[in-house]
């Protein structure tokens, strides 16, 4: 081998050296890791009203649609109802709509969430100006050609790494239409209805947990300011609550 292929050869193995020297030290740096979306189980809904409509089903139904909301949001990675329902049943635990807030955490371990949110519908009220079918839930329908309905939802984000409550919410949903009888299938996973229009009933839960949705991903991702927007809404709540009381 001659003098300049000898030179050649030698430059060629100090670039090959060098590359290979910076692939590792790229390597071996730590990559910026971006920030993580909160891991967020939704656990069945309770019941504290008397509402007709209400039945075994309803509370995985309603977790089922709040847990379609947020995936929506593609802020949250949420954990399944499958995955739920077969660790619940796994374990022997009671629904987790009717578990104690001291269980929250250890269930949403099990899940493999950091969040676990917790809705209760504590109000509901409902009027219909004229007889039909009358209001169902399970496969929801409501009969009458004038009717409003009104819901409200306690909501209580429990983070399972400490078991403190780190959010919590009253979420009102109000809603009137006119019209002829509706009817729409059972929420189930896809959170779908078939019909979207004069359900009054149908229309106020719907509106309660887009809200719920719509609170979740302010206070617990976005963090922009739009907790403002909310802390007023919770004022004019609280006030017009206040205000339905006369005190002598």
């Amino acid at each position: 081998m001659n003098m300049k292929n000898i030179a050649i050869f030698s430059l060629l193995a100090c670039v090959s050296a060098s590359s290979f020297a910076a692939k590792q030290k790229e390597a071996a740096s730590p990559q910026p890791v971006g920030p993580q979306k909160p891991v967020i189980a939704v656990a069945e809904f309770k019941n504290e009203t008397n509402a007709s409509w209400w039945s075994s089903s309803v509370g995985k139904d309603l977790a089922g649609l709040l847990s379609n909301e947020l995936a929506a949001t593609n802020e949250f990675r949420v954990v399944e109802r499958q995955k739920m329902d077969a660790i619940i049943q796994e374990q022997n635990l009671m629904a987790s709509g009717r578990a104690k807030l001291s269980n929250a955490a250890q269930m949403g371990k099990l899940f493999g969430a950091q969040y676990l949110v917790m809705g209760t519908v504590t109000s509901y009220e409902e009027q219909t100006k004229s007889s039909g079918s009358g209001l169902s839930f399970g496969g929801i329908s409501v009969g009458g050609k004038s009717a409003q309905a009104y819901v409200a939802v306690d909501i209580r984000v429990v983070d399972t790494t400490t078991g403190e409550i780190a959010f919590v919410r009253t979420i009102e949903g109000n809603s009137k239409s006119g019209g002829s009888n509706m009817s729409f299938s059972k929420f189930g996973a896809s959170g779908g209805f078939q019909n979207e229009e004069n359900k009054p009933a149908g229309k106020a839960i719907r509106a309660a947990i887009v809200m719920v949705s719509d609170y979740l991903e302010c206070v617990m991702v976005l963090k922009d300011g739009c907790e403002s927007e909310f802390q007023q809404q919770e004022k004019r709540r609280r006030k017009k609550t206040s205000d339905a009381l006369n005190l002598d």
